[in-house]
């Protein structure tokens, strides 16, 4: 099933890079533009599709990695990856960007970087919260940063110096791939790869967490520390897809959803292929909206939660009929 979810996000990725407002040819202009040859196919391919493409991938694989690791993690399909408090911190970054003007020398990656830092030291103090306790005061603590990050987001909403920050901020944080170049990249990639690698070492861990605690002690494995591994994971996944392109809503809690009736309800099974999935609908979303007509575009995190609420609402009433 990996397989066929990686040609299907492959073939979702060509699309991606084939549809736009000016009709290219796609893979010339992606060998122009490694070339150095300056041509329109390339322009656009280079620098305006293809950061736009990855970027959707990256944050839909981060987004639905995450949720995934989560739901396994506390048995709970309900379990989002915002518990962390990451996506709040990384939010309030980024907003101090808008509010404050920091990091002007970095221009357009100002807000991604000041969201890693909001991020960052959201995670640090969720941890701090948590002391050595087990994974509930872990997911208490992570409740508490993002309630408190929230509110000081309000907050900076609220004391905006002018509606002009104001609106660019909102329209910052309802989620977009757009207007997002290869030094968005950048910052993304290495935290994305730390924290998908902490999920993915934890795999036997959630699959003895499905069995019950004392049957993943008795495997050898430690809930706790494993516990904390993922969470971080997760955190650092959330974060940086937040500090880079704001929230996208739903992906993290619809995709494992969707996926766990494939691999048997496997939470270790899960994993791989709710990134996939996760990334394959970002980039259709995101096609969706270039697709719509021309004027004011509609952001991709307003796009996804439309279409996510109602497919929970869905998944939620096929549960319960299962329980009449």
């Amino acid at each position: 099933m990996n397989g066929i979810l990686a040609l299907l996000a492959l073939l979702t990725a060509l699309l991606s890079l084939s549809i736009g407002s000016t009709d290219i040819a796609p893979l010339t202009g992606l060998l122009d533009w490694a070339q150095g040859v300056s041509s329109v196919d390339a322009i656009v391919s280079g620098e305006i599709r293809l950061p736009r493409t990855l970027l959707s991938l990256l944050v839909g694989a981060s987004l639905g990695l995450s949720g995934a690791a989560l739901q396994g993690l506390l048995r709970n399909p309900l379990a989002d990856p915002g518990l962390t408090g990451a996506s709040q911190g990384a939010a309030l970054g980024a907003a101090s960007v808008f509010y404050f003007g920091l990091f002007p020398a970095l221009g357009v990656a100002a807000p991604a970087l000041a969201g890693l830092v909001g991020a960052g030291i959201a995670l640090l103090i969720m941890l701090l919260l948590a002391g050595p306790a087990g994974q509930a005061m872990v997911i208490m603590a992570g409740l508490a940063i993002s309630t408190l990050t929230g509110a000081l987001l309000a907050a900076v909403l609220n004391f905006a110096p002018n509606p002009f920050a104001m609106q660019e901020l909102v329209f910052w944080l309802l989620g977009s791939v757009s207007e997002r170049g290869l030094e968005h990249l950048w910052l993304l990639v290495p935290a994305l790869m730390t924290g998908g690698y902490l999920i993915l070492s934890q795999r036997r861990l959630l699959l003895g967490l499905s069995l019950g605690e004392q049957v993943a002690q008795s495997m050898g494995l430690s809930p706790r520390r494993g516990s904390r591994l993922i969470v971080l994971g997760a955190a650092l996944l959330v974060g940086t897809s937040v500090a880079v392109a704001g929230a996208i809503g739903f992906v993290g809690l619809i995709v494992p959803h969707l996926v766990r009736p494939l691999v048997q309800h496997r939470p270790d099974r899960a994993l791989l292929p709710s990134a996939l999935l996760g990334a394959m609908l970002v980039c259709l979303a995101d096609i969706v909206v270039r697709l719509l007509p021309p004027g004011q575009e509609l952001k991709l995190g307003v796009l996804t939660s439309l279409i996510g609420a109602p497919l929970f609402i869905w998944l939620v009433w096929k549960e319960r009929r299962r329980w009449i």
